[in-house]
């Protein structure tokens, strides 16, 4: 079943949208059953969890921290993370880019960026964004590499609403692009609103319960 979800969303993703499998809460035989269908990249929203996952499974795996994280959680997945979505502050990446060094490696990042009406939603805003990547401080980071934005959506049925939103952070994102060749992510679009996303620009959707069905609480 996880597997005919898998592979009827991929069919109707264009092949520019790379697809972000969200496991969290989920059992190891329910990633492995996306993995046997082709899936190599998950996204997990706890670190502990995602720590465990890395530990038991193929070490093909690619994993990315979708969730929003705690600077003293970074330590803990340093040595394998893929791709971190949820960078909403220049003290998260400074503290990425001092355990990267410490293990030899660059890590890549999304920066997040606020274009909900909602409070409870993380991220920056357009201006501090536009500092954090001009400044000199953000120079010196050697070990985290910025490949691009991420946002979310109000969690609405108003799709006007959220099609206004992706096209705000599409538009930020075009914005930056023509002076950081090396952004070239844009993480928006979850299970209920990805296709819109994807309409609005997305190249990186995160869909979970549309492949596993209801997350376990």
């Amino acid at each position: 079943m996880i597997k005919d979800q898998l592979l009827t969303i991929k069919s109707t993703l264009p092949d520019h949208v790379t697809l972000v499998a969200v496991s969290k809460t989920k059992p190891d035989e329910d990633l492995l059953e996306a993995y046997e269908a082709g899936q190599r990249i998950f996204g997990e929203n706890k670190v502990q969890e995602m720590v465990g996952k890395w530990e038991r499974l193929p070490k093909d795996i690619k994993w990315h921290m979708i969730g929003h994280l705690q600077r003293n959680k970074v330590k803990y997945m340093a040595e394998f993370v893929d791709l971190v979505h949820g960078v909403d502050s220049f003290r998260l990446l400074v503290e990425i880019n001092k355990r990267a060094e410490q293990l030899n490696r660059s890590i890549d990042c999304l920066l997040q960026i606020h274009i909900a009406e909602e409070d409870t939603k993380f991220g920056l805003n357009e201006e501090e964004l536009n500092t954090l990547l001009k400044s000199d401080e953000y120079q010196q980071l050697k070990h985290v590499n910025v490949v691009g934005l991420m946002g979310m959506a109000t969690f609405t049925d108003d799709e006007t609403q959220i099609r206004r939103e992706f096209k705000h952070l599409k538009s930020i994102f075009d914005a930056i692009q023509t002076e950081n060749e090396q952004i070239k992510i844009l993480s928006m679009g979850m299970s209920g609103d990805y296709k819109i996303a994807i309409e609005e620009g997305s190249t990186m959707v995160r869909i979970g319960s549309s492949i596993f069905g209801k997350r376990n609480y």
